[in-house]
């Protein structure tokens, strides 16, 4: 067996090449301990769809350059496939030309026979130069010939003449099945124009049946609401009759009270009630003003109540603001107090400081000076 190399794409070689590299550099970020991350690792994720995008935009523009070379390899064989047309076209011309020029069927030797031309187009050769194989027509051979083309004249005018009789009638009759087809698409059309007219005279009538349908019903519902209103008009007038000449209207002292039987005070009918008798307006007007009253010394208690919270909130505050000076006053003593010490505080730092200086300067302190000092510290 012989191997054979065949050709590799390019662009399939780049791109092995490319997924091997992608993989040895994906290998070492894996297997690196220093660049191993827990979690979500950002930077390769972008990395991935950095590549995604060019990988898509790669293939695109491949698919694109596919395209444009599809489209260039269809235009050439189209050019092509035009000029082999042409070629042949011209090859033809040029043969029927020659065969025209060159290869004429009365240039042959066998015109005279095959063209019936009766050696019109015959080569003049000298007959002592002719033999055995040039002799066109034999003894014998040519006895009743004009009456055998006479016969194939009259056989071929009477093919010619039958062919042309079969081909009226089949004209005949392809016109007369295309007069039946004409007559049967006329027929059909009239058909569909009746049929149409018909539905449409019956959609016409329909919608008018349905029109008078729709108006009866409407004027039935218009009876109908006319004889409801009137109805209720009479019911209305009926109730407002009843209502205006009943008891409660009328203010009947009879009907507002039943009596119960018992020794009982007789029972109000509150829906035929209209009214109150001078005793019950009385009471009515003496709790009223029970009430009052009752409001009213609510009233003086309320207020005499606030005055006696404004007093103790008043009593409050002055005692409070009496506290408030007595602090205050404290405060200023205490302050007093404490400036007299400090000003105690600063003579004697002052003296302390006198007599540090003196005896830095003398070196002989006088013991009346630290008794003295003594003294005023005591």
């Amino acid at each position: 067996m012989y191997k054979v190399d065949l050709p590799v794409d390019p662009s399939i070689e780049n791109a092995v090449e490319r997924r091997r590299s992608a993989e040895t550099t994906r290998k070492a970020r894996i297997f690196n301990t220093r660049l191993r991350v827990l979690g979500l690792d950002l930077d390769a994720l972008n990395q991935q769809v950095q590549e995604k995008k060019h990988q898509q935009n790669m293939e695109e523009h491949r698919g694109r350059a596919f395209d444009k070379l599809r489209e260039c390899h269809d235009e050439a064989l189209f050019h092509h496939d035009i000029d082999e047309r042409e070629k042949r076209a011209a090859l033809h011309t040029d043969l029927t030309q020659y065969w025209a020029t060159h290869q004429r069927g009365e240039d042959s030797r066998d015109a005279d026979l095959e063209c019936d031309l009766k050696g019109a187009f015959m080569i003049p050769i000298p007959e002592g130069e002719l033999g055995p194989a040039s002799m066109n027509i034999f003894q014998g051979e040519g006895i009743g010939e004009e009456q055998k083309r006479r016969e194939l004249m009259k056989k071929t005018d009477r093919d010619l003449q039958a062919q042309k009789e079969d081909n009226e009638r089949r004209l005949a009759g392809d016109k007369h099945r295309e007069m039946l087809v004409s007559k049967e698409l006329v027929h059909q059309d009239r058909r569909g124009l009746q049929l149409r007219a018909l539905e449409e005279e019956c959609k016409k009538a329909e919608r008018i049946a349905l029109d008078n349908y729709n108006q009866a019903l409407a004027a039935e519902q218009a009876m109908t609401l006319k004889e409801q209103h009137r109805r209720e008009e009479r019911e209305n007038l009926a109730e407002v009759r009843h209502t205006l000449t009943s008891d409660m209207m009328t203010e009947c002292a009879e009907a507002t009270a039943r009596e119960v039987g018992g020794g009982r005070l007789p029972q109000v009918l509150v829906d035929r009630w209209k009214g109150m008798s001078p005793e019950q307006l009385s009471a009515i007007h003496r709790e009223r003003e029970e009430q009052r009253l009752e409001r009213q010394r609510q009233r003086e208690a309320e207020k005499m109540q606030d005055a006696a919270l404004e007093f103790q909130l008043l009593k409050l505050s002055r005692e409070a603001e009496e506290e408030e000076r007595r602090a205050e006053e404290l405060r200023r003593e205490k302050r007093i107090q404490t400036d007299r010490y400090n000003m105690q505080l600063a003579r004697e730092q002052q003296a302390y400081q006198e007599y540090l200086n003196k005896k830095l300067y003398t070196n002989k302190p006088s013991k009346d000076y630290f008794y003295q000092f003594n003294t005023s510290s005591r």
